[in-house]
């Protein structure tokens, strides 16, 4: 019985798109408080026909007419809101994505909601007619990461009656590894190489920060200045091949952090880098396009 209840919300309140809440998205009933209510409505009609006492039947058709009014209340403070879900692309294991809802009203009203999902429940106060906000969620794992479905209730104004709404969110992010520092090193690419003399490109000034021995001294050694020589290969020390086979690890997502890291202190450093996977492989690059593909690589490896 539980599961087709539940296959017939999911496909009743299933969100592909904006979606605006209609008569038959909105369901309503009494709430904790209103069964109280009810027990008194029943007392004190009870009470007005046994003693035929006007003003207790008056009392008890006045407390049912706002029971009836809270129907009515509370079924607008959904009725008619337009809602629009969107996720983030990219996340980091371990680390917060966030989910942005926008909610949009035909006019300015005061709607008084909460939204739950699986172990939050947030309380939001919408006023204008366009509204944004999100909620966060911990992806706690690499890989493939899906949002939780979204109730929408309300119980404004007097909490005797609920109204809610489903949507089931078929939305999800790609979450990258968790980043370790290894201390950044190359295999397939030596940082600190001895050029040969065939490959001389030029002479500059030499500046601070310099090696010495990159210094032509002989050009020192005859009063001309302190001169720097630069080879073909000095543009490739600023490239790195990040290879998965070379990571000093044996567990599969301890490399892949591993790799996550040196990626980043990559991005830091302003060097240019490629990513050697087993399933896949990213060119030699640097930027925001580059660390966005190189995440999404890693987490999908």
């Amino acid at each position: 019985m539980a599961s087709l209840w539940q296959k017939w919300l999911s496909k009743r309140f299933q969100y592909t798109e904006a979606k605006q809440l209609t008569q038959k998205d909105v369901l309503v009933f009494i709430y904790k408080q209103g069964y109280l209510f009810l027990v008194l409505i029943f007392i004190t009609f009870i009470a007005g026909v046994n003693y035929a006492n006007n003003l207790i039947l008056g009392f008890c058709f006045l407390i049912s007419a706002v029971l009836c009014m809270s129907f009515y209340l509370t079924f607008k403070q959904l009725h008619g809101m337009s809602i629009e879900v969107a996720a983030m692309e990219m996340g980091t294991a371990e680390q917060q994505v966030y989910l942005d809802i926008y909610i949009q009203q035909p006019h300015q009203q005061p709607r008084y909601l909460w939204i739950r999902t699986e172990g939050q429940l947030q309380k939001v106060f919408v006023y204008e007619q366009k509204t944004h906000f999100q909620i966060a969620f911990i992806a706690p794992h690499r890989g493939k990461f899906h949002y939780p479905n979204l109730q929408f209730y309300s119980v404004y104004p007097f909490g005797l009656v609920r109204a809610w709404s489903y949507l089931y969110l078929n939305l999800s992010s790609w979450i990258a590894p968790k980043a370790i520092y290894p201390e950044l090193e190359n295999k397939h690419h030596q940082m600190n190489f001895e050029p040969d003399m065939d490959e001389f490109r030029e002479l500059r000034d030499f500046k601070a920060g310099d090696s010495l021995q990159a210094v032509s001294w002989k050009q020192a050694a005859r009063g001309q200045g302190l001169y720097v020589k630069v080879f073909e290969q000095y543009a490739d020390q600023h490239r790195i091949d990040i290879d998965y086979a070379h990571m000093p690890s044996a567990s599969h997502e301890e490399k892949l952090s591993m790799m996550m890291g040196l990626v980043l202190q990559c991005e830091q450093l302003q060097f240019s880098y490629a990513l050697l996977l087993p399933q896949a492989a990213l060119p030699s690059g640097l930027g925001e396009a580059q660390l966005n593909h190189a995440k999404l690589l890693l987490a999908q490896a």
